[in-house]
């Protein structure tokens, strides 16, 4: 089983570096980011299970991180750590869509039981795994199992097209929403790019690709993920 991966967002390298480093002990795989708009864009992918968010933050403050990925649809859990402790201050972060909060300096110990807490109630899908039709995706380690028992690396964007379609839960979506989920506002791709890697992904995981029955495209819209026993 994977570790779960944590995104740490703290712009204090000794900090930082420091709660990496129990964490791993703890046998967590760990992501830095040092300022708010790095952290969004990680936050974006999917990757991490947890994100550990600091308040006092470059380029976007820890609130507007959160309100902004929850905003886009990011519903991984995020723990605020601020030196800020009142109780308005923990309002705030409940309201931007935190999950807990952890005022500095804190308890290492209570950090790390609190961690351990959030991702006891993460439900077991959120945790990188994507089964259908026969096809078993890791969205983690980017690896993948077909329908045939074959064995596929996934490209980061590649398991990302396929969560962003899949979180959808059947509704369509757009080729700029994916342009936007997977790559960010200030990435420079077409749309066009959309439409090969629909391609590849439906090479892999579709037993008729020239006839897709789970990666469909909606003419003029986008395209919808619907799993083999899933009503259409």
């Amino acid at each position: 089983m994977n570790s779960p991966r944590i995104l740490v967002v703290e712009d204090e390298p000794h900090l930082a570096a420091g709660i990496a480093e129990n964490l791993e002990a703890e046998g967590y795989a760990v992501t830095i980011a040092v300022d708010g708009i790095d952290g969004l864009s990680q936050m974006k992918t999917g990757i991490a299970q947890l994100v550990i968010l600091d308040v006092m933050l470059p380029g976007h403050d820890g609130y507007t991180v959160c309100e902004l990925a929850r905003a886009q649809g990011v519903s991984t859990p995020v723990l605020f750590l601020t030196a800020k402790g009142t109780v308005n201050d923990r309002l705030r972060g409940l309201r931007a869509g935190g999950d807990d909060y952890l005022a500095k300096p804190f308890n290492l110990e209570e950090l790390l039981l609190r961690v351990a807490a959030i991702l006891r109630r993460v439900p077991a899908q959120s945790r990188g795994v994507l089964s259908f039709g026969g096809n078993h995706v890791d969205l983690d380690a980017y690896q993948a199992t077909d329908w045939r028992g074959d064995q596929h690396q996934l490209s980061h964007k590649e398991a990302m097209i396929l969560k962003t379609l899949a979180e959808a839960n059947g509704a369509v979506v757009s080729r700029d929403a994916i342009l936007d989920a997977v790559w960010g506002h200030d990435a420079f791709p077409t749309v066009r790019t959309i439409d090969n890697f629909i391609v590849r992904l439906r090479r892999r995981f579709e037993p008729d690709p020239d006839q897709p029955k789970i990666l469909l495209t909606v003419r003029g819209a986008g395209y919808r993920f619907v799993a083999p026993d899933s009503s259409t």
